[in-house]
């Protein structure tokens, strides 16, 4: 009882609760991939699953298969050199690993589609799990291309750390984009690209499942490689529909006098955490006297891919109160003065690699906390218990 007392800290102020009470959830899906094919799938399935399911348990199972996923790769590819050609030094990946990937992204994407249809299904629809689900969103965009990469391993062939950051920064900067959108037009417009490209991965899974590694290890049309096109397609749809659309809709709604911000100020206010941890995660990817990122890419982006996750968590919980976002987030300061330190002293690998270490463990334990703490405070207020349905009228314990 004394270490679940922890997870009693009430991060949220009257102001947030209130805001949620009053929360209404908007969003436009456009794409026909997702109109036509997923929801009707997914729309077909739920109609399998018991209505006493609660629609988090979804939730949490699909990200905890995410989870799994990536701690496979991460035993089999601890350097992620294992599917490189020309690092046959490594062991390879085993064969099943693929087919295991390709599972465990299947099922987490379906539950991902599902759980939304399974609270509508059962009327348990609440923003504690929208606030839940979209949290756990959040994560998963450190998860997928840790996982996607051991498909090409570094080298020639490969992906190295530098390039890996890139892609992290269209896949973390279009996630960050459409909440904060969402926070200045009130309406989540979901990208094309999500459901497309979770049906990709998966598909690449099994065709290395079946052609092997050293299939990828090969130029694909004249000099470019499978990573080349594959870097082009997501810095693509980030630059030309994820940016322009996002700049579009924004001002669509300051034309129209429908933004829920007063004034430009207000609205960019969000930017600036995630432009701060930008600026100093590039100066320490780029200017590292001892290169971490080659040196430790998996801590290197977990640290990252963590402290971003607390800022866009923060900016949803804004976006769904209607409350103003912080300018600053705490760990992202943390993250910076860390950053700086390092650059500034220049100190030996192993100062840096254990400085990298502690940060990412503090990142982790505080961000579970707040998380924790948030969905506790809001299942309290609405009455709710997290895995259970809980009938109408009645208050959880």
């Amino acid at each position: 009882m004394g270490l679940m007392r922890l997870f009693y800290y009430k991060y949220l102020n009257s102001d947030v609760i209130k805001g949620f009470d009053r929360y209404k959830y908007s969003s436009q899906d456009t794409s026909p991939f997702s109109n036509y094919v997923m929801h009707p799938f997914w729309g077909w399935l739920v109609q399998f699953l018991p209505r006493w399911l609660a629609p988090n348990l979804l939730t949490v199972t699909g990200f905890l298969c995410l989870v799994v996923n990536a701690l496979l790769a991460v035993y089999f590819d601890p350097e992620m050199y294992a599917s490189s050609a020309e690092y046959s030094q490594f062991p390879a990946i085993p064969a099943g690993f693929w087919l295991a990937s390709a599972a465990l992204g299947f099922i987490s994407h379906t539950l991902d589609g599902m759980d939304g249809k399974q609270a509508r299904r059962t009327g348990t629809g609440s923003p504690v799990g929208e606030l839940l689900d979209h949290g756990l969103d959040s994560w998963t965009t450190l998860l997928y291309p840790m996982i996607a990469h051991a498909v090409f391993g570094r080298g020639r062939f490969g992906v190295d750390p530098g390039r890996l950051y890139l892609i992290y920064l269209a896949v973390m900067g279009q996630f960050y984009l459409s909440h904060w959108e969402k926070y200045v037009t009130g309406v989540l417009f979901l990208p094309w690209g999500y459901d497309l490209s979770q049906v990709a991965l998966v598909g690449l899974y099994l065709a290395t499942y079946v052609l092997g590694t050293d299939f990828w290890q090969d130029f694909a049309i004249g000099d470019f490689t499978y990573p080349d096109i594959a870097v082009a397609v997501v810095y693509g749809g980030f630059w030309t529909l994820c940016v322009p659309l996002t700049i579009y809709n924004v001002a669509k709604a300051f034309r129209a006098g429908t933004n829920r911000k007063s004034g430009l100020v207000a609205s960019v206010e969000p930017l600036a955490a995630a432009f701060l941890l930008l600026a100093s995660s590039a100066a320490w990817a780029y200017y590292s006297p001892n290169n971490v990122l080659h040196a430790s890419p998996r801590l290197f982006f977990t640290a990252f891919g963590t402290v971003f996750t607390n800022i866009t968590c923060r900016l949803i919980v804004s976006q769904m109160s209607q409350t103003r976002c912080e300018l600053f987030n705490t760990l992202g300061c943390l993250y910076c003065l860390t950053v700086a330190g390092l650059l500034l002293r220049r100190s030996s690998l192993q100062f840096e690699l254990a400085c990298l270490g502690c940060l990412t463990v503090v990142a982790v334990v505080a961000h579970l906390h707040y998380w924790c703490c948030v969905v506790r405070q809001m299942l309290d207020h609405f009455g709710l218990r997290a895995f259970v349905i809980v009938d109408k009228g009645v208050k959880a314990k």
